[in-house]
């Protein structure tokens, strides 16, 4: 299982001794959100300023940008990482489109299709000389003087994952994605009956194998070196079930545990104001079912248990800290021991 950390974006002054720390302690790759700040630009910082490290986006907000605007900065990642840089798209949902990025809202899995086949259009007009030539029913791409394309260093064509919860964007990302990043608010159940059959339906229709397709996150971890430690990690947990609990789109997994009565609790509760009080609704055995829980000491066994054979790759922190880098050495190890169905990109040109 690979391991990720995530990359100091609160600060762009702090973004190289927080890459530089994450890969001397071990960890496969650093991830960026965007949530409040733009997630390419710690990249930038980060890739020339390690040499091993993946670096990825988890993620980057698909809709608000052009697929060129996303094509050339990924780009230019991949030229300055050589090779380490891995696109992580998402739609996010509607409310956030048309109110935070005044864009317009269309159904998100066939669009998000055609945004992955138009950057792999251009990426290989780029890399190969050949015509622009994609017209889909969203974007069309027919313009590329070669004043405009950039130079290529050989690099393999980016990976692209995408990040998908419902069935008919997780058909999608199993069909076109080299991976998917999985939602936080999510069970092992819902993962093995729910999730992993529609990727597997997506992958039938392109061929693709399971081998070369990553599956990221699907839950959280709460860990730390004692009781105490992992306690206030379980309770930061507790507070991100409640939040993302608020949400309709998110209950078909609280549906599945015959808790939507939950869901609309908590819905009702944000919508009268009452965000304080959301995280005291939510029981105990709610937040293990989200989550792996244990001291340094147990936390790779519980890690198996939880996302085993289902998920290959996972964040180790739970909050949005990028500080303490702090799982020791060797139960890194132990759980980069916990064996996993993905192998590598398929990526060729």
């Amino acid at each position: 299982m690979r391991v990720l950390n995530n990359l100091a974006q609160d600060d762009l002054r702090q973004t190289a001794a927080s890459a530089k720390a994450s890969e001397a302690a071990g960890y496969d790759g650093v991830m960026t959100m965007e949530n409040k700040h733009d997630p390419f630009l710690a990249h930038a910082i980060a890739a020339v300023n390690t040499d091993r490290i993946e670096l990825g986006t988890s993620v980057a907000i698909a809709f608000p940008r052009s697929p060129m605007v996303v094509a050339n900065a990924a780009w230019d990642l991949q030229n300055a990482s050589r090779g380490r840089f891995v696109l992580g798209l998402g739609p996010q949902i509607r409310p956030h489109n048309e109110r935070r990025f005044s864009v317009p809202w269309t159904a998100p899995a066939p669009r998000l299709r055609e945004y992955v086949q138009a950057l792999r259009a251009i990426w290989t007009c780029w890399e190969t000389g050949g015509k622009l030539d994609f017209q889909g029913q969203h974007y069309k791409f027919t313009l590329m003087p070669p004043y405009f394309m950039p130079a290529s260093t050989g690099q393999r064509m980016v990976p692209v994952t995408v990040a998908a919860v419902g069935q008919h964007t997780l058909r999608m990302a199993g069909e076109i994605g080299d991976g998917v990043r999985l939602h936080g608010f999510c069970t092992r159940r819902y993962l093995a009956e729910e999730i992993l059959p529609r990727l597997q339906e997506g992958m039938a229709r392109s061929g693709r194998t399971r081998e070369n397709f990553e599956i990221t996150g699907g839950g959280f971890v709460a860990t730390g070196p004692d009781e105490e430690t992992t306690a206030q990690m379980f309770e930061i947990v507790r507070g991100r079930v409640a939040f993302y609990g608020t949400t309709p789109s998110y209950w078909p997994v609280f549906d599945l545990h015959g808790l939507g009565d939950l869901g609309r609790e908590l819905n009702a509760m944000s919508k009268a104001g009452k965000w304080d009080a959301l995280a005291s609704r939510v029981p105990d055995d709610v937040v293990h079912l989200f989550t792996a829980v244990g001291t340094h000491k147990d936390i790779a066994k519980r890690i198996e248990e939880r996302f085993g054979g289902l998920s290959d790759a996972l964040g180790m922190r739970s909050d949005s800290s990028t500080t303490g880098y702090d799982v020791p050495p060797d139960v890194m190890q132990d759980i980069k021991r916990i064996p996993t169905p993905f192998k590598g990109y398929k990526t060729a040109w």
